[in-house]
């Protein structure tokens, strides 16, 4: 007796693959679910950042430090002097040659 679903399952392979997912424009990960128009790493577009404490690791990778902190790195220095800005640094006294 011939097997007549033979061919069944090379026969769904031909079937066109659709996308899920995409590029997200705000974590750059190829998660965003194109047809829940959400992040599955990042939660966009919900206005805060998805994360869970069992996922320690990854919120580690993704804290504060990580990238380059363009703002951030100066502050310190910043506060020391009171946030001055527009003013030039006294010039210092040339030291008196010991002799």
């Amino acid at each position: 007796m011939p097997n007549l679903n033979a061919n069944t399952a090379s026969s769904s392979c031909t079937h066109p693959h659709s996308q899920t997912h995409t590029t997200c424009r705000r974590c750059n990960k190829g998660s965003f679910h194109i047809q829940k128009s959400t992040c599955a790493s990042c939660g966009y577009p919900s206005a805060k950042k998805r994360t869970y404490q069992w996922g320690q690791k990854e919120i580690r990778r993704r804290t504060t430090g990580t990238g380059r902190m363009q703002y951030m790195r100066d502050l310190p220095r910043r506060f020391k002097n009171g946030f001055r800005e527009g003013t030039q640094a006294a010039k210092k006294e040339a030291a008196a040659p010991a002799s």
